[in-house]
């Protein structure tokens, strides 16, 4: 007889609810739940908490089904929709089938490798800017420092404008509005954001800043017909072939907040992660230093360098192999399929858990081993298509891809040359899920400057 599940953990229902009301007595660790069940139940697991039901792919071949093979009859989750449209709207994150076609459409010609290049520029003046505040000899939160610096490029990049003076009060914003929604995301029973509890009246506030400030963005624009290299001038020239219309200022108010939050996040953690990583494996450090030295020899980085500078690449690809941006992603089936010979039915939750696949051992030999080695020229011939997933996958891989790999390199390559940076001793940082993955706590360093300092 068919089995009608397959094998997972019992989840009790009345212990989560409790948890949520009460998680400094019962803290949840969402990472090693994912984590335990992929290993404990393999390819695909299954569980409920109350009426949700819950598939876990632990496959590559699974994620490619639901990625590249049929897409179609995966839409994003109802639930997690609600967790990110406070601040997402109908953006790209949140959207589906047709409308969400079309935006993808209109949004592609602000990535395209032309535009790259500008935006390359603009990644190299920040971060040396960021090196001549560095005082040698100095502690400080590398995670704070890597926020700020790509906050600061994501704005001029995207928004042709520089960070206002009051960087920090927006950061903070951007920060009571990712916990808002991580909140929402990891709560079996949501509260609307309109419930006037304390987290949902602070993400009122710091939306009601974010918003007011990106409508200043576009209005200003609007008025001048100025127009850039930047996101905003693609986004406002952007019309759509079929019907002739432009974006409108709520459409473009959905997706310039996603790319604002989503476009410094991600690469400030995975930036954040390398250094940690560095700071613990002087040997990759030895090497990457020797990679830069040969080629750049104390010059600035530009766009073009990039492919003579592969082992960099590889100290970043490995990085987000052990500590992926985003963690995992879900889908909801919106017609009966079979995964693995399981029916899975209409309206379930279907997860691929990313930070669990990036540590299997069939895919990834010494798994929890940092290793850029194994990102070699060549390596998509040794590593299954769909076992590294750092961007997703298929027709919604992340847009801003090629945008956050560029930034990430060419940031390494320009503040290695110039500083060391060092774990502070009994500094001991752990993953945690907040939306994007995040260390535990602050990542402090000591800077320890190289000679010459200066970029040439």
């Amino acid at each position: 007889m068919k089995q009608e599940h397959p094998d997972g953990p019992r989840i009790n229902f009345p212990l989560v609810i409790i948890g949520q009301m009460l998680p400094a007595f019962f803290p949840f660790d969402s990472l090693a739940f994912g984590l335990s069940i992929a290993r404990q139940f393999g390819d695909i697991a299954y569980y409920h908490v109350g009426p949700l039901h819950v598939y876990q792919l632990n496959h590559p071949d699974f994620a490619r089904q639901i990625l590249v093979e049929q897409p179609e009859k995966f839409h994003k989750p109802k639930w997690l929709k609600r967790a990110f449209r406070s601040f997402a709207g109908e953006g790209l994150l949140t959207s589906d089938g047709a409308f969400w076609k079309r935006q993808h459409k209109l949004m592609q010609p602000a990535f395209h490798h032309r535009q790259l290049a500008v935006y390359g520029e603009v990644m190299v003046a920040h971060a040396i800017r960021m090196v001549e505040t560095f005082v040698d000899g100095q502690v400080r939160d590398i995670g704070a420092e890597m926020a700020k610096l790509t906050l600061g490029v994501v704005v001029k990049a995207l928004f042709g404008a520089d960070l206002p003076l009051e960087a920090d009060e927006i950061r903070g914003s951007m920060l009571a509005v990712l916990d808002a929604a991580n909140h929402r995301l990891n709560s079996v029973l949501q509260l609307p954001s309109w419930v006037p509890t304390r987290r949902n009246l602070r993400e009122r506030r710091a939306l009601a800043k974010l918003d007011a400030m990106l409508h200043i963005l576009i209005q200003t624009r609007r008025t001048s017909g100025e127009s850039r290299d930047d996101l905003l001038s693609v986004l406002l020239a952007a019309v759509d072939e079929d019907s002739g219309a432009r974006m409108s200022d709520q459409q473009l108010r959905d997706e310039m907040m996603t790319l604002f939050l989503a476009g410094h996040e991600t690469t400030a953690n995975a930036l954040t992660w390398t250094w940690y990583l560095l700071s613990r494996h002087p040997e990759v450090e030895a090497k990457l230093l020797e990679e830069l030295h040969g080629v750049l020899a104390g010059r600035t980085p530009a766009m073009a360098d990039l492919p003579k500078l592969p082992y960099t690449e590889m100290v970043i690809r490995e990085a987000i192999r052990l500590y992926p941006p985003a963690p995992g992603f879900a889908r909801e089936p919106i017609e009966d399929v079979t995964i693995g010979g399981y029916d899975v039915p209409k309206g379930s939750l279907v997860t691929v858990n990313t930070y669990a696949l990036q540590r299997d051992g069939r895919f990834f030999s010494d798994p929890e081993r940092y290793n850029p080695d194994r990102f070699a020229p060549g390596w998509e011939e040794h590593i299954p298509r769909y076992a590294y997933l750092p961007f997703g996958g298929g027709p919604r891989v992340c847009i801003g891809n090629g945008f956050a790999m560029m930034e990430a390199r060419l940031i390494l390559a320009t503040v290695a040359q110039c500083y060391k940076l060092s774990l502070e001793p009994l500094e001991e940082i752990a993953p945690i899920q907040l939306v994007t993955l995040r260390p535990s706590r602050p990542v402090r360093m000591k800077l320890e400057r190289r000679e010459p300092a200066r970029l040439s």
